[in-house]
C-alpha cells in the first residue's frame, strides 16, 4: 500500500483492513467452534456460535459501510480502488462462512438425542481441519498480502471436494446398512456440505487476493473435483 498525500486516506484503507482481518479471526473461531459442538455435542456451544454469528454480520455491514464512505469521499484510482473492493468481497465471502458455521451448529442441536456413533464423524472432523488450515492460511495471506500464499489455496480446493465425495458415499453406505443411521447421516451430510462449502469461500478469498496484488483476475478453472452429484447407490431389495 503506498503512502498518500493525505494521511487520513492511509488511515481509512488501514483501519479497512484490520477490520476485515478482525472479521476473517471471528468467522474462523466460529468454524471451530461449531466442528467442535457437532464431535462433542456441545449444544451449549452450538448455542454460542448461533449467537455470535450475529457480530460477523454485523461487522460485514460496517465494512461495505465504511468502504462506500470512502469510495464517496476519496474516489480512489487503480490499487486503492483494489482494496476496498477486495475488502468487501472478502468481508462478503467471511459472512457467508459465518452463516455456514451457524448452520452447522444448528444441525447440532438438532442431533439431540440421537444415536451417535463416534465413527460416523471422524470424516466430518477431518475434512473440517483441512477447511479450517486453508481458511487460516488465506486469511493470513491477505494480512501479508502474500500472493504465492493465497495460489496454495485455490490450488488446493479439489483436495477438499474429493473428500466431500467420498464422505457422501461413505454416509450413504451408513444409512444403507443400519437405519439407525438415517437420521444422523441426513444431519451430517448437510454439515459436510457447510464445510465443504466453507472451503470454496476460502477459494474466493485466495482469487480475491491474487486480484488485489496483481490487478488481474484468475482465468484459470478453479480445480473442481466434487462427483457427489454423478453418485448412485444400489439398495438391497
Amino acid at each position: 500500500m503506498t503512502e498518500h498525500i493525505v494521511s487520513s486516506f492511509d488511515t481509512d484503507l488501514k483501519e479497512l483492513g484490520r477490520s476485515v482481518v478482525e472479521m476473517g479471526g471471528q468467522s474462523e473461531r466460529l468454524v471451530a467452534d461449531s466442528v467442535h459442538a457437532l464431535v462433542k455435542r456441545d449444544t451449549e456451544l452450538a448455542q454460542k456460535v448461533i449467537v455470535l454469528d450475529g457480530p460477523v454480520d454485523l461487522l460485514q455491514r460496517e465494512i461495505e459501510e465504511k468502504a462506500v464512505l470512502i469510495i464517496a469521499r476519496r474516489q480512489p484510482l487503480a490499487g486503492d480502488l483494489r482494496e476496498i473492493v477486495a475488502a468487501m468481497r472478502i468481508a462478503n465471502d467471511l459472512e457467508r462462512i459465518g452463516d455456514l458455521a451457524k448452520n452447522t451448529a444448528k444441525r447440532v442441536l438438532a442431533l439431540t438425542g440421537e444415536f451417535h456413533p463416534q465413527k460416523l464423524v471422524r470424516g466430518v472432523e477431518h475434512m473440517s481441519n483441512i477447511v479450517l488450515e486453508q481458511l487460516k492460511v488465506v486469511l493470513d495471506a491477505y494480512a501479508t498480502r502474500d500472493e504465492a500464499r493465497a495460489l496454495e489455496v485455490w490450488q488446493r480446493d479439489g483436495e477438499v471436494d474429493v473428500l466431500y465425495t467420498s464422505l457422501f458415499r461413505e454416509l450413504l453406505t451408513y444409512m444403507m446398512e443400519d437405519p439407525r443411521n438415517i437420521s444422523l447421516c441426513t444431519h451430517l451430510l448437510f454439515c459436510a456440505k457447510n464445510i465443504e462449502r466453507i472451503g470454496d469461500h476460502a477459494t474466493n478469498i485466495a482469487e480475491t487476493i491474487h486480484y488485489l496484488v496483481t490487478g488481474q483476475l484468475l482465468t484459470e478453472e478453479r480445480p473442481k473435483q466434487d462427483t457427489s452429484s454423478l453418485t448412485s447407490v444400489a439398495f438391497p431389495a
